[in-house]
């Protein structure tokens, strides 16, 4: 009867968690931008859809993908080990962006109610702190773009 009884806990808590992470993810916004003269790129990450835009003029988010329950996790994960208080301080290895060698980029996340704004980069070389998230991000948009 014990046994039974663990069984019964450990999966309830088990279930509990799982549902936990899906709680955090519909909190999650993320808003990833670049451009420069002749591009431009915004994908949005947020109730698990992913929209990627390639048009500046475009009003709307943009073509809309759902967000698979593996992206999603990984996301998430990547997110959870990402110091986002210290986000804004985080500072790009390049500066291609200041004579048009790469476009401008930035990344908002917006989670359970606060706003957290990266400073400019590099497309293609965030900072190495969120070096993980930025690029999954990308991967995420590329996907839909194809």
């Amino acid at each position: 009867m014990k046994t039974l009884g663990i069984l019964l806990l450990t999966f309830f808590m088990i279930k509990g968690c799982s549902k936990e992470q899906v709680n955090d993810l519909a909190s999650v916004q993320i808003e990833y931008s670049a451009s420069k003269r002749g591009f431009y790129e915004k994908i949005t990450i947020e109730n698990h859809t992913v929209y990627c835009s390639k048009n500046r003029e475009d009003e709307t988010k943009g073509e809309a993908i759902a967000l698979s329950k593996e992206d999603g996790e990984d996301l998430l994960q990547i997110m959870k080990n990402t110091d986002l208080e210290h986000l804004a301080s985080f500072e790009g290895p390049t500066q291609k962006r200041f004579y048009d060698g790469a476009a401008i980029a930035s990344i908002k996340i917006t989670y359970k109610g606060k706003e957290y704004q990266s400073n400019t980069f590099d497309h293609g070389f965030p900072p190495k702190e969120i070096e993980k998230l930025v690029f999954k991000v990308v991967e995420l948009g590329e996907k839909r773009a194809h």
